[in-house]
């Protein structure tokens, strides 16, 4: 939480260089606001707290402490501006020692002191709003960031309206937060700059949790577009793709391959998936092959059936045999066995789909056995063995999936036998 905060404790923590220049500019107050008179910082005091920073400044929090707390015997005898200043002083030792809840216990204190300038006021009360963040008191933090805004006037700009979103955030009031952040880009974008980074990155996280994916791609398009960073790259393409925005999802992703910020196995594995699933298959497969290569993805029977198929669906079955066969020979079942003498068929290499077939059946556990016996039968017949041909036609004959294709290819290669019987008997 500390990081997301902004220019802490700077604005309000005076240093001692500073407290002279306060104690004149406490006079002219009175001639800006005849209502409330503020007191001049007395030497006496001056001195007294010139000490405790001076020790401050040297580590030395606990002397400095003590120097306070000797201040502070007198208050008594102090007026409301001294008194502010001394608490002002004990926050800003607490802070620097990280003890927040101390920090803000002091300037509470400041602000309770009525006669003090209004510039010190404004900036304790921001000060107080930003450590209430820090000790994760949200309410609190809004609380006094409300008091300031509405006192401030022209003071506040676009990162109190920032401070502001965050509380909210931090509080899960998303709705909330949305209206201060956007006030915050608007003023920045009027002044022809460019909003910081993390505010948009709060923006896109706010619009992620109202579950408004096309707001985050929308936030997510100009983070490209400014930061040009690998991860909002990543993210743009993923949330093109939970909007199914298929084709988006695939160019950014494959914009970000283009420039090298795809790297990850994960990644790697979507954007060949988003290839063959918006009919560039061949692209999935060399990138899949090429991650495989290069040993970012495994080489598992998974990852090569992918490749294999995806070559298969561009037509280039020659290249996806040498694949497949591979992958086959990692997988216990005859599965992939059973596809790889299917395609070797489709090439007409009758020879190899007659082993890769065989070799499934007796590998077996196959999903479905009976094609399997089609595609024994079919490279049979090609090859002109009908007899055996015909005993695969049967075998598949016994299967679901594959019965009436079978029979029809039975009676079918019957009658051809027949046929070539007899043109032989009458030597033709």
């Amino acid at each position: 939480m500390r990081k997301l905060l902004i220019n802490l404790i700077t604005i309000s923590s005076l240093s001692l260089s500073m407290v002279a220049n306060v104690a004149y500019a406490a006079e002219s107050q009175t001639e800006e606001k005849a209502t409330k008179r503020v007191p001049a910082l007395r030497a006496k005091v001056y001195s007294q707290l010139a000490r405790a920073q001076a020790l401050a400044d040297e580590g030395k929090a606990t002397e400095a402490i003590e120097a306070l707390d000797n201040v502070q015997k007198k208050k008594a005898s102090m007026n409301s501006y001294e008194v502010a200043m001394m608490h002002n002083f004990y926050a800003f030792i607490h802070y620097n020692q990280e003890n927040y809840a101390e920090a803000i216990s002091s300037f509470k204190q400041v602000v309770a002191e009525e006669a003090i300038p209004e510039s010190l006021r404004l900036s304790t009360l921001y000060s107080l709003a930003q450590l209430a963040m820090m000790a994760e008191d949200y309410d609190l933090s809004i609380n006094y960031l409300e008091q300031w805004m509405a006192a401030a006037g022209d003071k506040v700009n676009a990162r109190s309206y920032v401070l502001l979103a965050q509380a909210h955030y931090a509080k899960k009031d998303y709705q909330s937060a949305l209206k201060p952040l956007q006030t915050a880009i608007d003023l920045t974008e009027a002044d022809q700059k460019i909003p910081e980074e993390n505010w948009l990155v709060l923006q896109r996280a706010i619009y992620y949790e109202l579950k408004q994916p096309a707001k985050v791609a929308q936030v997510l398009e100009r983070m490209v577009q400014l930061f040009d960073k690998p991860e909002y790259w990543l993210q743009l393409s993923n949330m093109y793709g939970e909007l199914e925005l298929e084709v988006k999802q695939m160019a950014t992703m494959e914009t970000a391959y283009q420039r090298g910020f795809v790297t990850k196995r994960s990644d790697l594995l979507t954007l060949s998936q988003l290839y063959v699933f918006n009919r560039v298959p061949y692209k999935g497969a060399q990138l899949l092959q090429k991650a495989m290569a290069d040993g970012v993805v495994e080489e598992t029977t998974q990852n090569l059936k992918f490749v294999a198929q995806s070559l298969v669906m561009a037509r280039e079955e020659k290249a996806a045999i040498p694949v497949l066969a591979k992958a086959a020979t990692l997988a216990e079942d005859g599965n992939l066995d059973a596809e790889l003498a299917q395609t070797l068929m489709n090439i007409q290499d009758f020879e190899g789909a007659i082993k890769a077939a065989e070799k499934a059946l007796n590998k077996g556990q196959l999903d479905r056995p009976g094609i399997t016996h089609l595609v024994l039968g079919m490279s049979y017949y090609n090859l002109k063995k009908f007899n055996e041909a015909i005993v695969a036609f049967e075998s598949a004959a016994n299967f679901k999936e594959s019965q009436k294709m079978a029979n029809q290819w039975t009676g079918y290669v019957r009658r051809e036998a027949d046929t070539e019987m007899q043109l032989a008997q009458a030597g033709l």
